[in-house]
């Protein structure tokens, strides 16, 4: 197995269970869709791992079409949508969440633009300079792009949630600096890297730090887990204390 492939397959290992962990600290169901990021980007990296293996001859045609259709799928279609819909669940009312769901409707064009491209016109993957080039002659639009960063990136730095804002801040450094430098593979690093940086989450939840109803306050103690399964076993642990 080729070391790229092994790489992206550590870290979908180490995104799962970054996940699994972070899913189990969540108490309000309109944090679910953020908190699940980094579980996503599990999936996301094992499906490129599957291009990698491909790419090397170590998979089929068939089964090479099939993942750069998944990782495509949710670099170009699912993920405009999916980061402005989770970060506008937990904004309260006001004229930042008015501006984060002109995003998401932005982010929702950007997702069925994308994903006629993808249905419409063959994807080229290949291998550039130790990293994967995806190219698809709809969806390789630098106006399309410009909102596609405007519905993912926009709508974390207008959040009300300081480690949201924090979250954008870092994301749009690392957009800047893969674009500088590896522009050529742009949706493959740049997606390593915000699936890497979304490990942050983990430790927001953790902390209590991500609280709907006062953002930047901390969660009350005692409020119940959202998954049941984490409520049944906090009951156990304080039945036993």
């Amino acid at each position: 197995m080729c070391f790229s492939a092994t790489a992206s397959f550590a870290a979908s290992g180490v995104l799962a269970t970054i996940g699994v962990a972070t899913l189990r600290h969540v108490r309000e169901p309109r944090a679910l869709l953020f908190a699940s990021v980094p579980l996503l980007f599990a999936v996301h990296q094992f499906s490129e791992g599957l291009v990698w293996l491909a790419l090397h001859g170590e998979l089929g045609k068939v089964a090479l079409d099939h993942a750069v259709l998944l990782f495509t799928v949710y670099a170009l279609g699912i993920l405009p949508v999916l980061m402005p819909a989770a970060v506008v669940l937990m904004e309260p009312p006001g004229w930042r969440r008015t501006a984060i769901v002109a995003l998401t409707i932005t982010g929702a064009l950007v997702c069925l633009w994308d994903i006629a491209g993808l249905v419409l016109f063959p994807t080229q993957a290949f291998i550039e300079q130790h990293s994967i080039a995806y190219r698809n002659a709809m969806t390789s639009n630098l106006v399309v792009s410009i909102f596609y960063i405007l519905a993912t990136c926009g709508a974390l730095l207008l959040s009300s949630h300081r480690v949201v804002r924090t979250y954008g801040v870092v994301n749009v450094i690392g957009l800047t600096i893969v674009h500088l430098v590896k522009g050529y593979a742009f949706a493959s690093v740049w997606c390593f890297y915000a699936a890497i940086l979304s490990v942050m989450l983990y430790w927001q939840f953790h902390r209590r730090k991500i609280d709907i109803r006062t953002p930047n306050g901390v969660s009350v103690a005692d409020q119940p887990f959202l998954l049941i399964w984490q409520r049944r076993a906090r009951s156990r642990a304080t039945s036993h204390a």
